[in-house]
C-alpha cells in the first residue's frame, strides 16, 4: 500500500501544510499527485525491488543491470535516503530531464525523488526499478508500470524560469504560467483580468474603477481626457458608463460607449461647440457605438434568440472655464461637492429609473421608492433595445471651488443622499483626485461591494461671481 509524503510545505507555493492535508489550501495543488514512498517489500511482479513511481515519463536506465537476487551495478547518479526529500520543486533540472538520458549520466530531475535500492535477503542492494506513466523497459527488460492508485504527479514549472514570450506568470502560485483562457496552468487559478481595476489620473481629474467583491467581471468603463478650447482655455471631460448585466456583453457596451462619447468631445469642443451642445452629441455618439455591437451575423443571433442586444448607462461631466455641463441617460450620477463645504452638496442629474419616476409622479416619496425592489429598473439607457433615446444635458455656472464626481451606482449605492456623498468625498479632493476616487470606491467596497464600482473626480478650481444654471 502507497503512503503519502509527508510534507511541510506546499511544493507549488510553500503554503505550510497540516497532517493529512489531501489539497494545498493556498493554491489548490493536488498532494495526492506526488510520487509515494518506496515499500520496503518488493512489489507483486517486480524482480527484487518496490517500483516508485515518478512525477513525469522516465528514460529506462542505460547502465548495467543486475540479476535477480544478485548484486545491483552501482548507480552513477547520487542516491538519496526515501525519508530526506530532494531539491525543492522547481530547482535546476539535470541531465536526466534531458531526452535520451539515463542513469550513467550526473544529475537527476528537481522534482523527481530518487530511490535507495532495499537489499533482499541475500544481503545484497536490490536494483531500484523506475516506472513511467507510459509502459516502457527497466533494466532488467521487464515492462515497468505504475503501481495503481498512485498517478504521476503533474509537472511542475521551475521556480524563477523565464517564461515563454508574451506569457504571463501566476499571481498566486508565481511559477505556473496563465493559458489563454486567463487561468494558471500550474495551480488553476483564474488570473486577474485588465479590467478588474483601472485607474488613470491627469493633471485635473482621476478616475477608479473596481469589479466589487460579488461579480465575476468588471461592466463599467470610464474615459478621462483634455482638450484645448479655441481661446486656449482647458477643458476637461470624464465619462462614466455601467453596463446593464441583463444585456448581452454589457462589458464591451460600456467600453464602446465611454470611448465613443470621449472621442466625440475632444473633437468638438477645440472646434468651439458649446460644451453643452457637445455633450448631447457625444451621448448620441455612444449610443451610436452600443448600437453597433448588436449588428452581429444572423446566424449567431439564432442561438441566442432571447438574449437582449448590449447596453449601458452613461454620465459625464465637462469642466471649462467657469461652466460645468453634465449629461447622461440611465441611472448612473454627477455630484456637487464644494470644497469648504459650507455650501449644500447637489446631485446634479436624475435617475432614469423606476424609483425616480413614482417619486417625480407623486405616487411615492424617496424612502418609499428606492426600497421597492423595483427601484433601479432603468427607463432610459444606450443599445439597440433602448425605446427612444431622450439624451439629458444641464449647465451649471458654481459659485465657488469644489470637485464633480461622476459615478455609477456601485458607489451611490452606498452614499445616496447628498449629505452622505459629502461625508465620503475627502477634504482635499480638489487637491488630490486620484486618492479622493481610491477613497470613494474603498467605500463602496468597505460597504459590501454588490456591484461593479467607478468614480471619477472632477476638480473644479474656478470661483467667478454669480452661480446658477446657464
Amino acid at each position: 500500500m502507497s503512503q503519502m509524503p509527508q510534507l511541510s510545505a506546499c511544493p507549488s507555493c510553500e503554503e505550510p501544510l497540516e497532517p493529512g492535508d489531501l489539497f494545498c489550501g493556498a493554491c489548490g495543488y493536488d498532494l495526492s499527485a506526488l510520487p509515494a514512498r518506496p515499500t520496503t517489500a518488493p512489489a507483486a511482479g517486480a524482480p527484487n525491488g518496490p517500483i516508485a513511481a515518478p512525477a513525469e515519463p522516465a528514460t529506462a536506465p542505460n547502465g548495467p543491470s543486475a540479476a535477480p537476487g544478485g548484486p545491483a551495478a552501482a548507480p552513477s547518479a547520487p542516491i538519496v535516503p526515501p525519508d530526506r526529500p530532494t531539491a525543492a520543486p522547481g530547482g535546476p533540472k539535470g541531465a536526466a530531464d534531458q531526452p535520451g538520458a539515463g542513469a550513467d549520466q550526473p544529475g537527476v530531475a528537481a522534482d523527481r525523488p530518487e530511490v535507495v535500492p532495499e537489499a533482499d535477503g541475500s544481503g545484497a542492494p536490490a536494483p531500484a526499478h523506475l516506472s513511467s506513466d507510459v509502459p516502457g523497459t527497466d533494466s532488467t527488460g521487464g515492462e515497468l508500470t505504475a503501481p495503481p492508485g498512485n498517478p504521476p504527479a503533474p509537472d511542475a514549472p521551475e521556480a524563477g524560469a523565464d517564461p515563454a514570450a508574451g506569457a504571463k506568470l501566476c499571481v498566486a502560485c508565481r511559477s505556473g504560467r496563465v493559458d489563454p483562457d486567463g487561468y494558471c496552468e500550474n495551480c488553476g487559478h483564474a488570473q486577474p483580468r485588465e479590467r478588474d481595476h483601472m485607474e488613470e489620473e491627469l493633471e485635473t481629474v482621476a478616475a477608479v474603477s473596481d469589479r466589487g467583491l460579488r461579480h465575476h467581471r468588471n461592466e463599467d468603463a470610464f474615459a478621462i481626457s483634455a482638450a484645448a478650447l479655441p481661446d486656449g482655455s482647458p477643458a476637461v471631460v470624464a465619462i462614466v458608463c455601467d453596463g446593464v448585466s441583463s444585456a448581452t456583453r454589457p462589458d464591451e457596451a460600456s467600453l464602446a460607449a465611454s470611448r465613443a462619447a470621449s472621442e466625440s468631445l475632444l473633437d468638438s469642443l477645440p472646434r468651439g461647440v458649446h460644451p453643452q451642445q457637445g455633450m448631447h452629441e457625444a451621448i448620441l455618439s455612444a449610443a451610436d457605438a452600443v448600437n453597433a455591437l448588436a449588428a452581429e451575423a444572423t446566424s449567431a443571433r439564432e442561438h441566442t434568440p432571447h438574449q437582449n442586444a448590449p447596453a449601458c448607462t452613461l454620465v459625464g461631466a465637462v469642466v471649462a472655464g467657469s461652466l460645468l455641463v453634465v449629461g447622461w441617460v440611465g441611472d448612473s450620477r454627477a455630484y456637487w461637492v464644494p470644497d469648504d463645504r459650507s455650501g449644500p452638496t447637489v446631485r446634479l442629474t436624475e435617475d432614469d429609473s423606476w424609483a425616480a419616476q413614482m417619486v417625480a409622479a407623486g405616487l411615492m416619496n424617496e424612502a418609499e421608492a428606492y426600497a421597492d425592489e423595483r427601484a433601479h429598473a432603468i427607463t432610459g439607457w444606450l443599445g439597440a433595445d433602448a425605446y427612444e433615446l431622450e439624451p439629458h444635458t444641464a449647465s451649471f455656472k458654481p459659485d465657488r471651488a469644489g470637485v464633480v464626481v461622476v459615478c455609477t451606482d456601485g458607489l451611490w449605492n452606498y452614499a445616496e443622499a447628498v449629505e452622505e456623498m459629502a461625508r465620503a468625498v475627502p477634504a482635499d479632493a480638489a487637491e488630490r483626485p486620484l486618492h479622493s476616487a481610491q477613497v470613494l470606491v474603498g467605500h463602496a467596497l468597505d460597504g459590501g461591494g454588490h456591484d461593479n464600482v467607478t468614480v471619477a473626480v472632477v476638480p473644479f478650481p474656478h470661483a467667478p461671481r454669480g452661480a446658477g444654471s446657464a
